[in-house]
């Protein structure tokens, strides 16, 4: 899958992925004024408008950028209908070319971890038919419960030509309180960095590997630093704009083609 990305990014000669989301308060009222016409004062109401305020996006940058990333929590404070405007966008993303980073964040035991990695990465076999469920391209990670919460999906990726993004270095203000903490003299997220390493070269796509890592542009630093040690691994970098990520902080995390 890493391949596709590397495609889409020389094709569109870009390099951004355009997170989608999206919070009611910044939805236009004609939108939600529309659907509440349909569906009254509900979930569904503010779910179709999201999906509709998504597509408007989806059309403005699908010729520009290589890849979206709907982050899920943000659906799924509205319930099912919330879980069904997350599906509705990672296909309309999909069918207009773009790339799908699924930001979940899912990481658990084994069998809860390979259950969150069909959902979103791989299929399910139903009276002898296998189904897609969320069916994203890429999708986020915790490694805090370490090789048993990833390998699952390391599986699902090999099978079904598929990418993960482990969290490395995350963008918010609290993520060195055990992020940075010192373990036989190096901090935390050295050794996550390492384990990326271990667990990329069991699901390699040409040069570069199929698992990714997070690394937020508020550590800009922390970012050249673990570029270096992972030089197989392509970086999601979240935190630009309104976490204080400034453009000039990003060209540390970059390869170079």
């Amino acid at each position: 899958m890493i391949s596709k990305l590397i495609e889409q990014i020389k094709a569109k000669d870009s390099c951004v992925c355009v997170g989608l989301d999206p919070q009611i308060e910044f939805i236009p009222e004609t939108l939600l004024k529309e659907s509440a016409e349909k569906w009254g004062p509900s979930l569904e109401t503010v779910a179709e408008a999201f999906f509709k305020f998504n597509c408007a996006i989806i059309d403005a940058v699908s010729d520009l950028v290589p890849a979206v990333k709907p982050q899920i929590a943000m659906y799924e404070q509205y319930g099912i209908p919330g879980l069904i405007a997350f599906n509705k966008t990672v296909e309309y993303a999909k069918s207009q070319g773009l790339i799908v980073v699924g930001d979940v964040k899912r990481g658990d035991i084994g069998s809860t971890s390979k259950a969150y990695a069909k959902a979103h990465l791989g299929e399910i076999e139903i009276m002898g038919r296998r189904i897609a469920p969320f069916d994203e391209d890429f999708a986020t990670v915790n490694p805090y419960l370490g090789t048993d919460g990833i390998k699952p999906f390391l599986d699902v990726c090999n099978e079904n030509n598929k990418g993960i993004f482990v969290l490395v270095k995350t963008s918010n203000p609290s993520s060195g309180e055990f992020q940075d903490k010192l373990i036989d003299g190096r901090p935390l997220y050295e050794i996550v960095a390492d384990k990326v390493n271990e667990w990329g070269s069991q699901s390699m796509d040409g040069e570069y590997s199929n698992v990714g890592a997070v690394v937020g542009a508020t550590y800009p630093e922390m970012g050249v630093k673990l570029r270096k040690q992972m030089p197989k691994t392509f970086i999601l970098v979240p935190g630009y704009g309104a976490q204080g990520g400034k453009g000039s902080d990003l060209k540390g995390f970059f390869f170079f083609f």
